[in-house]
């Protein structure tokens, strides 16, 4: 019993395809935005670490160096999950079957949990970036106002697509362990760049500069962590509730052959129920 939450599950997954689909918008309209999100985000990559590569005194270092920062890892990983959540949008779209659905179990909790991380780190490096690491002036140049928009602020917009117009179930509560264990992961890999390249990628982790207020740097983000995961968890219960229950928008489905289903609700109602998946 004591794994128990660590177990993958054995029911059926995800039988409505809350991850595919959209209260609002039909699954090929879902599929077009998220495949544009992937794209600007990919985009957005790309020209960072080729502008810094042209621009920069030292060459291609800082584009590098862009690999050590959270900031980064995390935008690429919208970038990543924006793609695959278009391709299994897609899949569901053209054919009614998602290629999610055909994934080993194992795959298919770890796309869950990608999708936990997708909701709940930009809000984070939104609220660290505008608060502890804003200079209060804004950019001089134009391409360092739209990296850090793109970066630090559209990210938190892409996150909040994602938690308003899906369908998705409000995420298990053990991702929050996963949650904290990235951050921690993040934090080793943090003080690794700084004994191999000598560089604290985000000043609070600096304890030259910031001695004991460092743990509490770090403690603070754990808590914000969870508290923003609280808050993401309200939010699409909210969101449930209103679009599902009040409104009695159940979604907007697909039929096998892949033309949209004439009644949203006559095809939720004809699936089983999904049971929550850990």
């Amino acid at each position: 019993m004591a794994w128990g939450p660590f177990r993958f599950g054995t029911d059926r997954w995800d039988p409505t395809h809350r991850f595919e689909t959209s209260w609002l918008l039909s699954p090929w309209l879902l599929f077009c935005i998220r495949a544009l999100i992937s794209l600007y985000c990919f985009t957005t990559l790309v020209f960072v670490l080729a502008w810094q590569c042209v621009h920069d005194e030292t060459g291609c270092t800082a584009s590098q160096n862009q690999f050590s920062y959270f900031t980064s890892l995390s935008y690429w990983g919208l970038a990543f999950y924006f793609l695959a959540a278009a391709v299994h949008t897609f899949t569901y779209a053209r054919s009614g079957v998602p290629l999610l659905d055909r994934f080993p179990r194992p795959l298919q909790a770890l796309h869950s949990a990608f999708y936990t991380t997708v909701v709940v780190y930009p809000f984070i490096v939104t609220i660290v970036y505008w608060a502890l690491l804003y200079t209060g002036t804004w950019f001089a140049e134009t391409y360092g106002g739209w990296s850090n928009v793109s970066q630090h602020a559209l990210n938190s917009v892409f996150a909040f697509f994602e938690l308003v117009l899906t369908r998705t179930d409000p995420p298990p509560a053990m991702h929050m362990l996963w949650l904290i264990l990235v951050l921690a992961l993040y934090l080793a890999l943090a003080y690794v760049t700084a004994a191999d390249k000598g560089f604290y990628t985000y000043s609070f982790l600096d304890p030259g500069r910031q001695g004991g207020l460092v743990a509490a740097y770090v403690f603070g983000i754990a808590v914000g962590c969870l508290i923003i995961f609280g808050v993401v968890w309200g939010i699409i219960w909210l969101r449930k509730y209103i679009t599902e229950t009040k409104l009695g928008k159940t979604g907007k489905f697909t039929e096998p052959s892949g033309h949209s289903a004439g009644s949203g609700k006559d095809l939720e109602m004809s699936r089983p129920q999904e049971t929550h998946v850990v």
